[in-house]
Formats: C-alpha cells, sequence, structure tokens
C-alpha cells in the first residue's frame, strides 16, 4: 500500500513518513496501531486532555495512563504446560504495551478478583477432571459464597486436556462457566486444547492480542490466523518440535530374574546439544509406533503403505505417517464418532450410543480392533489420516543430576505389557526402550521444565519423598543432587514396588546414600511379600506421629506415581496423619494441606 498525497488529508512530510513506516508494521502492529487510533479518538471525543511525549529520535510515544490496557494471567498447572503457555501469552501481550501481571492460581489474592479488568485463565485438568493442584483453593473459591460479581470483568479461558479422557478440559469449562455466571464478560470464547496444542495455542493468543488491541468484548469474535510471535521463557534450540537426538548409552533393566515387571534403566547422550535440566523436569521423547502394529493396520485397511498422504503441509508415505506421526494405540469417542463417518458396519454406531459399553470397549484397545471389528470403511488412505490426532509426546520423570552427570541424562520406565482379545499389547515409548532400542541408537528428545517439583530454595528444609514403582525417578534425581552437593539434611523416602527380592529399584544405590547421610530414613513397601498387601500409606500410617513432626517442623512433601490409585491413597493417608495426630477437624485439615501446597510443601508428579 502507497499512500497518494493527492487523495489524503496529510502533508507531503506526513505522507512520506506513513509510506516509509507502513512496510514495516507487522499484521499485529498494524491491528495495535488502529485500537490505538481509536482510543485517541475516543478520549478526544469525550474532551480528555490528550499527552504524547516524543523522544528526540522521534520512536517512543508515552501512553496515556487512559488507554493503557492492563491483563491479568492465571495458570492453573500440574507439570508445567499450562505455565509455559500462559508465559507465551504474557511475552505476547507485552509486546503490544498491555501491562501484564502473571500469576499461579494458588499465589493470586482472591479478594483483588474484581479489580481486574481483563482475566486470561488458563489450566489443565487432573485426573477424573479435577482441577491441577495449584489451582484447587482458587477454583473452590470461584464457586463459594465469598466470589464476587464479576460485571466489570472481561476474560478468556484456554483449556489444556487430554481427549481420552471421559473429563475432557472440565476444569477449564468450569472456569469458563463460572465467570460467566459471576456476569463476567467473554472477550474471547473458551478453547479446549488436546494434547497437540500448539497451534490453537498459537490462535487464541491471537485472538486475545487482537481483542485487547481492538478493547471490544465479543462473545463471536472473528479470526483471520494472523501470525503471532510468541517466545516461551527459557527457550531451547530443541524442543518438542525440533528434537535432538540422544544416542543410548546404556539401557539396564532394573528387574531381577522373575518379577512380573521390566523397568528399564536408560542413559542418553546429551553431548553438544546445550540442553540443561534441574531435578523435577522430565524428557519428552517422540514417539515411534511398533512396525509390526502398523503393517498389520495397513493390511486390515487394504492399504499397502506406500500410499502417499500429507502430513502438515508434508508428502509421506502411509507407512512413515503411521509409524512417526499418528497416534494409532489409543481410542477415545471422539476419533470412533469421526470413523463411524466412514463405516459401512451400523454396529459402531450402536456402541457410541451407549457410552457404558463404550468405555468398557476403548479401555486397553487399539485402532487396529477397531477395523477388524467394524470394517469394512468406505476410505482413501489420506482420508483415514485426516481422522487421526498427532501422536503425543510421552514425558518422562527424570532420574539423573546434571551436577553429576554433566553431559548425560536418565530415566526409569517402566515396560507397560498386557494382553486384550489373545493379543499382546506393548506401551509405545516403554515397549520401544525395552523391546527395540539398543545403545548406540537414537533417540528424539527434549527437556519439559516442571517448576511444580523442585527441590526446596533453602537445602536445610527437610523432605518427605513418596513413589511406588518408577515414581522413585525424580528422588534418584534429588538424591543425586544432594549428594552432589553434599547436604545431609532430614530426607525420607517412602518407595513401594511389588518384592524386595526383584523389585528394589536402585537398592545398591539408595543404601549408599543412607550411609553417607544424603538419605536420613528409607522405608519400603513390597506388597506381595506378604499375605495382606502393604503399601506406602501403610508405612506412613505406621510412622504417623514422626510424620506429623516433620510437617510442623516445615518438611516439604513429595508425592510421585500413578494418580488414580497410589497418590490419591497417599493423600487420603497423609489427611488422616493430619487430622488425628494434630487434632484438627476435616475442614482445618483442607485449610492445612491448602496452606502446604501455596507454600509449595506439597508437590506431586503424578500420572
Amino acid at each position: 500500500m502507497t499512500l497518494n498525497l493527492h487523495n489524503s488529508p496529510f502533508s507531503e512530510a506526513q505522507t512520506k513518513l506513513i509510506n516509509e513506516l507502513y512496510p514495516t508494521l507487522t499484521d499485529y502492529q498494524k491491528v495495535w496501531l488502529n485500537g490505538y487510533l481509536s482510543a485517541i479518538q475516543t478520549i478526544e471525543d469525550s474532551n480528555q486532555p490528550l499527552e504524547v511525549t516524543v523522544t528526540e529520535q522521534g520512536q517512543t510515544v508515552s501512553l496515556l495512563e487512559a488507554v493503557k490496557q492492563e491483563a491479568t494471567i492465571l495458570y492453573g498447572s500440574q507439570t508445567g504446560n499450562a505455565q509455559q503457555v500462559a508465559g507465551k501469552l504474557k511475552t505476547a501481550l507485552e509486546s503490544q504495551g498491555v501491562e501484564v501481571v502473571l500469576s499461579a492460581m494458588s499465589d493470586f489474592k482472591t479478594n483483588n478478583l474484581k479489580k481486574q479488568k481483563n482475566i486470561f485463565i488458563i489450566t489443565s485438568t487432573h485426573g477424573e477432571g479435577d482441577p491441577p493442584d495449584n489451582a484447587i483453593s482458587f477454583h473452590t473459591f470461584l464457586y463459594g459464597k465469598r466470589a464476587p460479581k464479576l460485571e466489570d470483568v472481561s476474560f478468556s479461558v484456554l483449556s489444556l486436556g487430554d481427549s481420552s479422557y471421559e473429563f475432557f478440559c472440565k476444569t477449564g469449562l468450569d472456569f469458563d462457566e463460572q465467570l460467566e455466571k459471576l456476569g463476567g464478560k467473554r472477550i474471547v470464547p473458551r478453547v479446549d486444547c488436546d494434547l497437540d496444542y500448539d497451534d490453537q495455542v498459537s490462535q487464541w493468543i491471537g485472538q486475545v492480542v487482537e481483542a485487547m488491541a481492538q478493547n471490544t468484548p465479543s462473545k463471536q469474535l472473528e479470526y483471520q490466523n494472523i501470525p503471532v510471535a510468541v517466545a516461551a521463557s527459557e527457550k531451547s534450540a530443541y524442543d518438542k518440535n525440533n528434537p535432538f537426538y540422544a544416542e543410548v548409552l546404556e539401557s539396564i533393566n532394573l528387574n531381577g530374574r522373575g518379577s512380573n515387571k521390566k523397568t528399564q534403566h536408560l542413559e542418553l547422550s546429551l553431548e553438544g546439544s546445550g540442553l540443561t535440566y534441574e531435578p523435577g523436569d522430565s524428557v519428552g521423547i517422540l514417539p515411534e509406533n511398533d512396525a509390526n502394529l502398523v503393517t498389520a493396520l495397513q493390511l486390515s485397511l487394504g492399504f499397502e503403505g506406500s500410499e502417499v498422504v500429507t502430513v502438515k503441509n508434508h508428502s509421506k508415505s502411509l507407512n512413515e505417517a503411521l509409524t512417526l506421526h499418528f497416534e494409532i494405540t489409543v481410542l477415545t469417542k471422539p476419533l470412533l464418532q469421526k470413523l463411524a463417518v466412514f463405516s459401512e458396519n451400523d454396529k459402531l454406531e450402536a456402541l457410541l450410543e451407549d457410552d457404558s459399553k463404550l468405555k468398557e470397549y476403548v479401555y486397553g484397545r487399539d485402532l487396529l480392533d477397531v477395523v477388524q471389528t467394524f470394517g469394512p470403511f468406505n476410505w482413501n488412505a489420506q482420508q483415514f489420516v485426516d481422522q487421526l490426532r498427532k501422536n503425543p509426546v510421552r514425558l518422562y520423570s527424570i532420574a539423573s543430576s546434571q551436577k553429576a552427570n554433566e553431559e548425560e541424562v536418565h530415566l526409569t520406565i517402566g515396560k507397560v505389557f498386557y494382553e486384550v482379545d489373545e493379543r499382546e499389547r506393548l506401551g509405545v515409548v516403554s515397549g520401544q526402550v525395552a523391546e527395540r532400542i539398543r545403545i548406540g541408537d537414537k533417540i528424539p528428545v527434549y527437556i519439559h521444565k516442571n517448576p511444580n517439583f523442585r527441590l526446596p530454595e533453602n537445602a536445610q528444609t527437610p523432605i518427605i519423598m513418596i513413589g511406588a514403582g518408577t515414581g522413585i525417578a525424580p528422588y534418584r534425581s534429588f538424591l543425586e543432587e544432594r549428594a552432589e552437593a553434599g547436604i545431609e539434611s532430614n530426607a525420607w523416602l517412602f518407595f513401594g514396588d511389588q518384592h524386595f527380592v526383584t523389585d528394589f529399584l536402585y537398592q545398591t544405590e539408595l543404601q549408599r546414600w543412607l550411609k553417607d547421610g544424603t538419605l536420613t530414613k528409607l522405608s519400603v513397601a513390597f506388597s506381595r511379600d506378604t499375605e495382606q498387601k502393604v503399601y506406602v500409606q501403610h508405612r506412613l500410617l505406621e510412622d504417623a506421629e514422626e510424620v506429623y513432626r516433620w510437617l510442623n517442623e516445615g518438611a516439604v512433601i513429595y508425592v510421585c506415581g500413578d494418580e488414580k490409585y497410589m497418590a490419591h491413597d497417599v493423600d487420603q493417608t497423609l489427611r488422616k496423619i493430619v487430622a488425628e495426630q494434630g487434632g484438627k477437624t476435616e475442614e482445618e485439615v483442607t485449610l492445612f494441606f491448602n496452606e502446604l501446597k501455596s507454600q509449595k510443601r506439597y508437590q506431586r508428579d503424578v500420572y
């Protein structure tokens, strides 16, 4: 676009400046400038004084307070994903001149809620539709009697979830509905993101930035897919879109002969990557589907595997697409609804109409089952892959300290294997690690930061670590870090597995740390060694008085492992200990644990 002097109200000098500036502006700078000029006009129309200051170079404009935009970003995050997205939104808004307050929900003072003008909620959903730990208190407040009217508040919600779970993105839905009930005005519609969320996040951030620039809240904002430049904090050259190919240095089965389990200790080289991590972080592994499963699926569909399909604007063979890009081992209701459109078998539609039968069918089955049971399907290879979602990255808690292993990272991965309909099923990555990966192979990885699972800043703070099976991984990282730094403050590990003889993971190292003072106490529970099953929660109860004393002395509690059973039972046990040892009511116990969480003294890495 070039401005013509003869058909504009600008002087020759002004026209020259506009024509020099306009081609250099990004789409968002144009949108922002439009919103700014509109706001200035509004001020002039209302006879408010207008002040604009320009630097000597003629580049800096100081905006009037009346048009200065403000935003509060609140995140609820268990593993760090929502927190990272919140950081991206903050960067994008600040680049447009918006003053931003970024806070975990647990740190936000709820009595300030009604004073906000623009609130953006970014949250994951945990377990069976529950808020993540650092969002529980805020969620409870919004649904309580003290929740204020929010008629002057504009808001938008971004929800992260996994559509394979029944209560997909429920926490985000809760916040969205409740903020509206309290009188808030939705500035941008809620977005529910599945595991592959990058594109949706970028689009939502773009909508928010545009809405803020226009300063006109709308329930039906149309977005034209304008690119947004957002940068994550602690940006590395390698991420899930550009992984580092780490060489496998060691792969050891930690379980003894005769064990029902296979737990692989994996050591990877980070040499030359520049990747850094802290105890509590995770490694993301980009999955590769089993070749035998891919071949069986293609044959059942009547495809050869050489058919060319388009994946993210790139041409791939069907075989490569199914091996490296798409999820074929997990069934969800949304997926089956898509597949039913192409099925010539009425039984699939019938299954979708019965939620209880559907839930029973999808558990433990995969895409090959669907193709073999509900065929024939009327589609070509491209139509087939268009129904599938991207194979999500698998995250594994890091089991090493970088201070002790400068250019290495260690993982503890339990092989998932079971049988359904007389066919053995394997976990995608755990099966790959246990059965197919060899020393010298290279696998695509990146570091996933988890700021919500960290050792105390004060090294003298007591810690209580509770985990079962592969849940020991981050504690090996913690203890290696402490050993390297020579820390000997109180540290108590509760570890559980099936059998003492075959399943005592990292036994030699734990005993060494116990001997040199890195670890103060070790309580173990091996559930299959006695007639009555004994778990870590039973060991906690046996030492209830001392556990409570440690808590009163400021100990931080860590829980790592299965969320639905182990972590749930441990949580209930800890609450029982506090109630009985402290003589507290149920309400007082709840307040006690809310305080622990707000002080980062109750941290959970659960899955």
